[in-house]
């Protein structure tokens, strides 16, 4: 970019395009660690869409009509906090009070990638504000703002009225090469383009490069041509330093009211070192000290200056996407001001979903379950739950990867509706055999404050692991309805049977996993993901009938509030714990009834979340579990792994150890021992080697 001019005299365009440029080069040679290349090809192309088309207020960035934009190549991430610098991105805290001092200070681009800085590795969302979600792991950042786009449809169809559009806000996402290899890439692409979402862009660097080399050694399709057959428009941009040819194209995406837009912009990594003869290193790792010299000198820039921003730069991004965006804002405040006195009750709902609060009386309709031998499955006492809940609370949507008649997740009362192009308030959603992009849009959907849910069967929830694994990261409250939770789904088979996915859910950090006993738990397991604020959660049901037990014998199903509770107990200090989650609760009971006519003293505790009952005191936690009870036994039909922590490492489990099998559930039941005369032997075996010592 040596164009004869000095940096005094070149454009204000090229200095400030440049600074974003420097700043990601020293910022990722000062750590020694980090992706150089993206961010000097694709700075032009953020630069555009901030400074001259991002509806986004720098003073205020969780006003809710901003435009979002979304680094989907979260190893770019440089150029991210590059533009929150130097557009003076506010800080945000977890209570969304604007702290008043900057997102990312020069001294946490100086300290990229290290302990506490604001600028880690890949952005991540709630740790640095201005990042509209966790990204990294390719493929996800597009799949999730699949999700924003759909939010911002639904909020539209809800409170938009004549005079008052309170929600039309555009979502631009940046993707490469890996994100377009993603199969979830893909899955989401596919769905947006049923829906039509026209205020999605995606904007598709195609520099032909990734970590290994040349995209020639695995990918060699048309993806424009892809994108034409899924339903998308499709712009192309021969140079990605071509600032006319970038506008032409965004506008071309904001003229477009159909389908969503794809803008093909063709790039070379690492341009700006044109020294550097191995661009897949570019990608991967800093220049090193000579090149970044070569590059500044390309620049025009003072070769030795390390995280410079020449006059006028920061002033040149306030008086563009600043002022343009603090007169958005203003003029949608002044607008909500109006609206508040003409729809009160909307303008409430709009101020509880961006506090995450829920209405008064939320759970008034939730019902209580009376005493059942019989029972319901968790998936059916699940459906009269969630369809009372959401009565209540109109911001919760969902759905499943198009297995609602089987997960029960349906909102069926008068005014639910369905989600589809014509119709964008319908709060029932349908993803589509998509189990990976409906994870992710869900993300999305919680990202833009909507209470999202989504289900499928449980063995599936390994298709979806990415995507739950960052909603726990983000710590947003997406719910999960997983039915199907057991070798309960019989002759469908060890393909069928969830083995290790409870463990592996339990597994994650921040995530509660529920799996309820009868109705009345799962009742009350939906009143406590209802309250979640900052937690995703995972309600793991039956497909088969579970007893409804009778509470005023046994404990009131409110103990599941605290993880585990003493759900029968006989009296004195009891000789051996029963143990045991969902269906299998109701066998610990019979057991317990069966030792007490013995004349044996038993405790039945229920432990629908690990995860809850992991945070109440130790005193709390020694008195359902005492730990001079060392006969224990508990009973899972699932792998026993992590049962230990609880039975002790000479307790026993009854649990699975293979994949399950074929076979009607009775005679799996008979087959892997989940029998009353196994699980009262068992019990009496472990009491006998207590005594034994």
């Amino acid at each position: 970019m040596a164009t004869g001019l000095t940096l005094e005299e070149g454009p204000i365009e090229r200095k400030a395009i440049d600074t974003i440029r420097t700043l990601s080069i020293d910022a990722v040679q000062e750590a020694r660690s980090g992706h150089p290349g993206t961010p000097m090809a694709m700075a032009p192309v953020v630069y555009t869409i901030w400074q001259r088309f991002l509806r986004f207020d720098p003073e205020d960035p969780i006003w809710p009509n901003r435009d979002r934009f979304v680094l989907s190549i979260g190893h770019a991430s440089m150029l991210l906090y590059s533009m929150l610098h130097l557009a003076g991105v506010k800080a945000v805290n977890a209570s969304y009070e604007n702290l008043g001092e900057i997102s990312v200070g020069l001294d946490d681009i100086r300290r990229f990638r290290q302990l506490d800085s604001k600028c880690p590795g890949h952005p991540e969302y709630r740790f640095t504000s201005g990042v509209e979600t966790t990204t990294g792991p390719l493929g996800q950042g597009v799949a999730t703002s699949v999700g924003m786009a759909m939010a911002a449809r639904w909020q539209a169809a809800r409170f938009n009225r004549p005079g008052y559009e309170l929600f039309d806000y555009d979502v631009y996402a940046l993707c490469g090469d890996g994100c377009m290899m993603e199969g979830v890439q893909s899955e989401a692409a596919s769905l947006a383009a049923h829906h039509r979402l026209e205020n999605l862009c995606w904007i598709y660097d195609n520099n032909h490069i990734t970590i290994e080399g040349p995209t020639s050694l695995a990918f060699s399709e048309d993806v424009p041509a892809r994108f034409r057959a899924y339903g998308w428009q499709v712009v192309h941009v021969r140079d990605a330093n071509d600032l006319d040819a970038l506008t032409a194209a965004f506008e071309t995406f904001r003229r477009t009211h159909d389908r969503p837009t794809l803008v093909v912009v063709d790039s070379h990594i690492g341009w700006g070192a044109p020294h550097k003869q191995d661009t897949s290193a570019a990608h991967g790792e800093p220049l090193g000290e000579d090149e970044v010299r070569l590059a500044k000198r390309a620049f025009g820039w003072p070769e030795d200056a390390k995280f410079w921003i020449p006059p006028g730069v920061r002033e040149h991004f306030r008086d563009g996407v600043g002022r343009r965006g603090k007169a958005l804002r203003n003029a949608w405040a002044a607008r909500f001001a109006e609206y508040e006195r003409v729809e009160p009750a909307l303008a409430d709902e709009i101020v509880r979903i961006q506090k995450r609060e829920l209405p008064d009386d939320w759970d008034r309709e939730i019902p209580t379950f009376p005493t059942d031998p019989k029972g319901l499955a968790g998936r059916d006492s699940s459906r009269l739950v969630l369809n009372a809940l959401a009565k209540r609370l109109p911001w919760l949507v969902g759905g499943s990867a198009d297995l609602t008649p089987s997960t029960k997740t349906r909102l069926d009362f008068d005014g639910a509706g369905d989600f589809h192009p014509e119709a964008p308030g319908g709060r029932n959603f349908h993803f589509g055999i998509r189990e990976h992009a409906m994870t992710s849009i869900l993300n999305g959907l919680a990202l833009s404050k909507l209470r999202a849910y989504g289900s499928g069967f449980l063995i599936f929830s390994d298709y979806a692991r990415g995507a739950l694994r960052l909603a726990a990261l983000m710590e947003i409250p997406v719910i999960y309805v997983f039915t199907h939770d057991s070798i309960g789904v019989g002759e469908d088979g060890p393909t069928h049977q969830p083995i290790e996915q409870l463990p592996g859910l339990r597994s994650i950090p921040g995530m509660l996993t529920i799996r309820p006993a009868d109705a009345n738990e799962t009742a009350e397991a939906w009143r406590v993901i209802a309250e979640l604020r900052h937690e995703p959660a995972a309600l793991v049901l039956s497909r088969q009938a579970c007893p409804t037990l009778d509470r005023s014998r046994y404990a009131p199903a409110s103990g599941l509030r605290q993880g585990a509770y003493v759900l029968a107990d006989a009296g004195g200090i009891p000789e051996v714990l029963l143990l045991a989650t969902g269906s299998e609760v109701s066998l610990c009971i019979e057991a317990f009834e069966a030792l007490r006519r013995e004349g044996v003293r038993s405790r039945v505790v229920s432990m629908p979340c690990w995860e809850l009952f992991e945070r109440q005191s130790a005193e709390v936690r020694d008195a359902v579990l005492p730990p001079a009870v060392r006969a224990r036994v508990s009973v899972e039909q699932a792998s026993v792994f992590g049962w230990e922590r609880w039975v002790g490492a000479t307790g026993a489990s009854i649990g699975m150890r293979n994949f399950g099998a074929s076979a009607p559930l009775a005679e799996l039941r008979k087959h892997f021992g989940f029998t009353l005369e196994n699980v009262l032997r068992t019990a009496k075996e472990q009491i006998e080697r207590v005594k034994r010592g």
